[in-house]
């Protein structure tokens, strides 16, 4: 009897819809210490091609990048060199019209320990994040934050 293989993890990214996708790639890159994807070789070279218009691109820090997308990538996940899209855990923001009006469906929980909770709160303060509100329940402790751009998120 042939076993069929167990399929393979499906490789994803989390989307944020994004005013300013470059702030927001700085802040997160900063917050998460992650690294912006650099996409300047891709972007040159489909500049080079007439595949993209010179409006679509905006300078990053000195380089080329796409004027409505920009990722940040774990440092230490492989990445496609040529492209310079993280293979790994990545945030990719993308330029929307209209503004955040609710609560977020998703969000992420950041984790460094509750002996480090209040210093991470405040260093993501001073990057732009804003705190909501301070949750003590039975099942613990928790800072509900916002991003520059109201997107909600948690310090445990």
């Amino acid at each position: 009897m042939t076993q069929t293989p167990a399929p393979a993890p499906i490789h994803w990214k989390l989307v944020i819809d994004a005013a300013d996708p470059h702030a927001q790639v700085d802040f997160w890159a900063a917050a998460l210490h992650y690294e912006p994807e650099d996409n300047s070789a891709l972007v040159q070279q489909l500049l080079e091609m007439g595949a993209l218009p010179a409006a679509a691109t905006v300078d990053f820090h000195g380089r080329p990048a796409f004027r409505d997308l920009m990722a940040v990538r774990h440092p230490d996940d492989p990445y496609d060199k040529d492209r310079g899209t993280g293979l790994g855990r990545r945030l990719l923001f993308q330029r929307v019209p209209e503004p955040k009006t609710t609560k977020n469906r998703l969000h992420l929980d950041l984790h460094p320990g509750p002996d480090h909770r209040e210093a991470e709160v405040e260093r993501l303060t001073s990057l732009g994040a804003s705190v909501l509100r301070r949750v003590t329940e039975p099942a613990g402790a928790w800072v509900v934050m916002t991003d520059p751009e109201g997107n909600e998120f948690c310090v445990a």
